[in-house]
């Protein structure tokens, strides 16, 4: 079917976002069908929000532009959402395992701590939108470990139900690791904008997680006034 070549193109990042797509005309040569065969195949890849139409200049597969609230806690189904896009996410890893001596850098556990390990993708409109690599303290949250996560993300589940006191955020650039990039179908090597949490009830550790987006299409955004005379 035309519709799956073409959603094929645009997943694989063979036309990556911002890419112009073949004029109507071309693509009906191309697949040797109706241009208004072709335009009906543009449209459906519209409302799914794969591409964007530009009066007097085309096709163009979407670029999504998104954003975070550095000072809080940002459900990532309301991010993509708010894009207008579709929003589903999938369960890459998940393991309990003791935690190691990086997990106590990045959550201060003490070693042999149990803690779940799980890794999970975020989708806009069927593109990755996210890669969340998470560990969640067993010790503060046991219920962790008994749920499947088969509906609600990590992240979503813990804002939901367990109380936080406080929160750090990290932000930076990074290039796209070999395995992120595989994920995320971008090259290795990629930029991309890294957002690092931890949050803690009180004094005890709940959760690290390590956000990663692709750098042209995400962007942080803090709003603060002046504090004092």
């Amino acid at each position: 079917m035309i519709r799956d070549d073409l959603e094929a193109k645009i997943l694989s990042r063979e036309w990556p976002p911002g890419a112009q797509i073949p004029f109507e005309a071309d693509l009906a040569t191309r697949y040797g069908c109706s241009r208004m065969t072709v335009n009906k195949v543009l449209t459906q890849l519209v409302q799914a929000g794969l591409i964007e139409r530009r009066r007097k200049a085309g096709s163009f597969v979407r670029r999504p532009q998104s954003h975070s609230a550095v000072l809080e806690i940002v459900d990532i189904r309301r991010e993509v959402e708010a894009l207008g896009l579709a929003y589903h996410f999938e369960i890459l890893r998940s393991e309990i395992r003791p935690a190691a001596a990086d997990d106590a850098e990045r959550l201060a556990l003490p070693a042999g701590a149990t803690l779940l390990a799980i890794t999970c993708r975020h989708f806009a409109a069927r593109q990755p939108f996210c890669l969340e690599e998470r560990i969640i303290s067993l010790d503060a949250v046991p219920e962790a470990g008994e749920t499947d996560f088969a509906d609600i993300s990590p992240g979503a589940w813990l804002v939901a139900r367990i109380p936080w006191s406080n929160a750090e955020h990290r932000i930076r650039a990074a290039a796209a690791a070999p395995s992120e990039a595989a994920s995320l179908l971008i090259e290795a090597g990629a930029p991309c904008l890294v957002i690092e949490r931890r949050t803690w009830d009180q004094a005890r550790p709940i959760t690290h997680v390590r956000l990663t987006y692709p750098g042209d299409g995400h962007e942080v955004v803090a709003h603060f006034a002046p504090t004092g005379a």
